[in-house]
């Protein structure tokens, strides 16, 4: 799971779960005139509320996040794992809402009763707060641009090497370990004072040559997007192969028109044809 393509929606909604959580142990009724000191339950002692309303909303908060940082979303029932997730959350909230308004379940409706029963608790009521809170940030997140935003901003790629070529500290850079040690003839090539090379082991001109990278107006530059997006084979199929996640680096390697060939972290290629947003780093 990639936390780096959480949005700042996906951030609320963790929030209001959380909330959810503390809320569920606080008092579930409020009777009046009992003292301080009485030991009323929280919301753990009601069946009904834990079930629809605390578990309901957790697991919904959990799978809506979930769904976010996995690259191929499962699927329910025939439904994404983020669509059952807020479908749970607006269940949770609107369950939230029936108990709040009526936290006896109903036991306090008998004929000839004298009292109105108890009231929504502290912990009923931070519930239904956070219980709507977390159906409208799930809800909202896809359709409000603040939303969408990366939830982590994204660390700066370190410079980039031309495509192809090898990390400065490998064989034939300045510093590297040669083979045979410092002044010592390599493979295949004549020691000092031999013909074909000069005193001092030094190599000719010629050999010293490397191949220069191939001429062209594309540089390869790191790039992130700013919301998720699929990257689709080279042949052109219309099956995505992967999903670009905001809050990653990803090198572009080569330019067809207005798409880019994008490489990812294990080494996949593919298409980005939405390329609008994207930033470079």
């Amino acid at each position: 799971m990639n936390i780096r393509s959480l949005t700042r929606g996906d951030g609320v909604v963790i929030g209001a779960a959380v909330l959810l959580f503390i809320a569920s142990f606080l008092d579930l009724y409020s009777i009046d005139g009992v003292p301080d000191s009485a030991d009323l339950p929280s919301l753990w002692a009601s069946g009904p509320v834990v079930l629809s309303v605390v578990l309901a909303g957790i697991i919904g908060a959990a799978l809506v996040v979930v769904a976010r940082g996995l690259p191929q979303v499962p699927k329910i029932a025939g439904l994404d794992l983020g669509q059952f997730g807020v479908a749970l959350t607006v269940f949770a909230a609107w369950s939230a809402l029936g108990n709040s308004f009526d936290p006896a379940g109903g036991a306090d409706n008998f004929e000839g009763s004298t009292s109105d029963g108890p009231s929504a608790g502290l912990g009923l009521i931070l519930a239904l707060v956070a219980t709507l809170l977390l159906a409208a940030a799930a809800l909202a997140t896809p359709l409000v641009p603040a939303l969408k935003g990366a939830l982590l901003p994204a660390p700066r790629p370190a410079t980039p090497q031309p495509y192809g070529a090898q990390p400065p500290g490998g064989y034939g850079y300045p510093g590297a370990q040669q083979p045979g040690g410092y002044g010592q003839p390599q493979p295949g090539q004549p020691g000092p004072g031999q013909p074909g090379q000069p005193y001092g082991g030094q190599p000719q001109p010629q050999q010293a040559q490397a191949p220069q990278p191939p001429a062209g107006d594309f540089s390869p530059f790191w790039f992130a997007v700013p919301v998720p997006r699929p990257l689709f084979a080279e042949d052109g199929s219309p099956t995505p192969i992967a999903e670009l996640a905001p809050g990653t680096w990803y090198l572009a390697v080569e330019q067809r028109g207005a798409a880019l060939v994008a490489q990812t972290q294990d080494g996949r290629r593919g298409v980005l044809q939405d390329t609008s947003g994207i930033q470079r780093g």
